[in-house]
Order: structure tokens, then C-alpha cells, then sequence
């Protein structure tokens, strides 16, 4: 498989590569650069089928930036029942949702106003 990052960040990249080496599902990312007082740059949202998918999916997203880029997430939050965790690398904050969870949030409705892409993959 192979990523078109489109000249989007490094980080971006690694983190996407983190999900769908788990099989991540319904990748998004919403470029919030214009909103004034964001408190990122970028968001990542992604499903997967249960806690223990969600867990792992986590988990594969800190070892594939921790491994390749040398950072650690600032902050991560709700992994103790893994329905809907937030990964903090600063600029670029990753939620990792059960998709019942996502659906009842949608939180991609929330930011309408900016730009949002489906992360194109590829199979080669």
C-alpha cells in the first residue's frame, strides 16, 4: 500500500501508516489552519471494530511515530475503555473511534467549515 501524503506533514504520514498497519478504517483528516485560535493544525479520525481494535490501533500509531520520527504523544486520553481515544502530537491531534461512538459524535461535522479529506490509499 502506498500513501499519497500530498505534501502533508511527516507526522501525518507516520500516523496513517500506524492505522492501517492495524486496518483502521474511514481515515480523515480535517485541515483546521484557518480557523483562528485552533488548538491544532490537523486533526486524524479514524474507526475501528472494538476496544481491543482501538487499543491496537493506538498502540501502532505510537510505535510506528515513536520508532521512525523519535516523538511521543503530549498527551492521550481515553484509553481505559478505548471507545474514543485522543492522541496529542501538538499540531496534530489523532481520535481513534469505535464506529458506533464516531457516529453518534460526528465530530466531522463539528469543523464543516474546514477542509476535510479522505485519506486516498492505494494498493499496489
Amino acid at each position: 500500500m502506498v500513501i499519497e501524503a500530498e505534501g502533508k506533514n511527516k507526522l501525518i504520514e507516520k500516523i496513517v501508516i500506524g492505522i492501517l498497519d492495524v486496518k483502521g478504517h474511514d481515515i480523515k483528516m480535517i485541515d483546521l489552519r484557518k480557523i483562528e485560535n485552533r488548538i491544532c493544525d490537523y486533526y486524524v479520525i479514524c474507526s475501528g471494530n472494538s476496544n481491543t481494535h482501538v487499543s491496537a490501533i493506538l498502540e501502532s500509531v505510537k510505535k510506528k511515530v515513536s520508532k521512525t520520527m523519535k516523538e511521543k504523544p503530549s498527551h492521550t486520553e481515553g484509553e481505559e475503555n478505548a471507545e474514543w481515544i485522543l492522541l496529542d502530537y501538538i499540531n496534530v491531534v489523532v481520535h481513534i473511534f469505535q464506529k458506533h461512538v464516531r457516529d453518534f459524535y460526528r465530530i466531522e461535522e463539528l469543523w464543516g467549515d474546514c477542509k476535510t479529506n479522505l485519506i486516498p490509499i492505494k494498493n499496489n
